[in-house]
């Protein structure tokens, strides 16, 4: 029988709901992982003391919500009430909020438990933090939302919360091995989430597989139940778009994208290629070095010498852009909104890298957002899917890019997609 750890969300609910598996056996078990592997992928910022009398709670209630008792990992940028919050930085150690985030409460309504505080980059901008990749420890789990990324694909956790303003998400999803789901622009509620840069800040998460991607939003969303993947009918149109940060791309990457979107075509997709929105990784960061200037001031005038010298430096470079220059990079943006209805008019969804290649050797940087910019910058919901494999036979994420709003027809494609590399 699967251990408990090695269920994905949606599995273990239905053996939660069916009291198959105790929310205590559970969190055990998973605790007993963190205990085995976390010497080693060091993921975790903080555990929760109490998860097993949490879960004990739970079992012992008849009328369980949502989740029934599954555990989560929250990202160290999000509040929590009842453990530290240091949003990767040495200014906030040992730093209490006193209210949960919007996020992780609506978590706990819904039946998680939370497990502990994972691992986020210095305030999730690019520099590396203490977590190493599961399935290769010298090499980077990506960034910012490192420790979940890493949780999750090393059956510590089933679920993590994470965060993207550049490719937080979808960049260690790819290098670890989770699916990784960035929503549309504005799906979840921020509250409680620390600012990196307003316009583009999303809230998303690290699941296993693509069915359990509606079990946590709904908890998220505060419903009661998960809205069904619906299962795609016709021909689905797919897009391939190398985009203009192709070059940025290992030979052996470009290969693995194109010969997948053949597989899918091969599978009854009709293949588009897709040649536009150029210049949008360069307007993103921009907007986000600029805006992050805004949202650091006070730090850097109270707390700089804390700061490491990669975030700093970070700031200095967004404090420098003059106005006109971020006012024609917001201009790019728009514009290119503007060209997503004629893409978008023609496919359903777009393929593309989720990053650059496999993950990079050393833990200083995270790797090159350079494949995620321009999604996150245009608002649409994202999702890297780990059926890929690099030549040194590591995770290489396959990313798929739909219309802002258009989550459902997406998860719809990605659940089939996951079917044909599956077979």
């Amino acid at each position: 029988m699967t251990a408990p750890h090695e269920l994905c969300v949606a599995d273990a609910v239905a053996r939660l709901d069916l009291r198959e598996l105790t929310a205590e056996a559970l969190v055990r078990d998973c605790l007993s992982r963190i205990a085995e592997r976390e010497p080693l992928v060091q993921a975790w910022q903080a555990l929760t003391p109490d998860a097993v009398e949490q879960a004990r709670r739970i079992d012992a209630s008849a009328d369980r919500p949502l989740l029934r008792g599954l555990p989560v990992g929250i990202k160290d940028l999000i509040d929590t009430k009842d453990l530290p919050t240091t949003y990767g930085s040495a200014i906030y150690a040992g730093h209490r909020p006193a209210a949960d985030a919007a996020c992780v409460a609506a978590l706990r309504e819904a039946g998680a438990i939370v497990l502990g505080k994972t691992v986020t980059t210095e305030f999730a901008a690019y520099v590396g933090g203490k977590t190493r990749n599961p399935r290769d420890p010298v090499r980077t789990p990506g960034g910012s939302s490192s420790g979940s990324a890493a949780a999750v694909a090393d059956r510590m956790v089933p679920a993590a919360l994470g965060s993207q303003t550049a490719g937080s998400v979808i960049r260690p999803a790819s290098f670890c091995g989770a699916v990784g789901y960035k929503p549309s622009l504005g799906t979840f509620d921020l509250r409680g989430v620390h600012p990196l840069a307003p316009s583009l800040d999303t809230l998303g998460f690290f699941v296993r597989e693509v069915g359990d991607v509606p079990w946590i939003a709904a908890a998220l969303a505060r419903s009661t139940r998960p809205a069904p993947i619906a299962e795609i009918t016709g021909t689905p149109h797919v897009g391939l778009c190398r985009t203009d940060q192709w070059p940025r791309a290992e030979d052996s990457t470009q290969l693995l994208i194109e010969d997948a979107a053949r597989k899918l075509e091969g599978s009854g997709s009709q293949l588009i290629e897709i040649d536009a929105f150029a210049g949008l990784a360069a307007a993103q960061a921009i907007i986000m070095a600029a805006e992050a200037a805004e949202v650091f001031r006070e730090e850097r005038r109270s707390h700089d010498a804390q700061l490491s010298p990669g975030f700093r430096g970070f700031l200095e470079e967004g404090e420098r852009f003059p106005a006109d220059r971020v006012r024609e990079a917001r201009q790019v943006a728009e514009k290119a909104r503007r060209e997503l209805q004629d893409v978008f008019g023609q496919i359903d969804v777009l393929v593309t890298a989720a990053a650059a290649g496999e993950a990079p050797t050393g833990l200083q940087s995270t790797g090159d957002p350079a494949f995620c910019r321009a999604w996150t910058l245009l608002g649409c919901p994202c999702i890297s899917l780990p059926v890929l494999s690099g030549p040194a036979g590591l995770p290489v994420g396959l990313q798929l890019v739909a219309a802002p709003g258009e989550d459902a027809r997406l998860l719809s494609i990605a659940a089939w997609v996951e079917k044909q590399f599956s077979v």
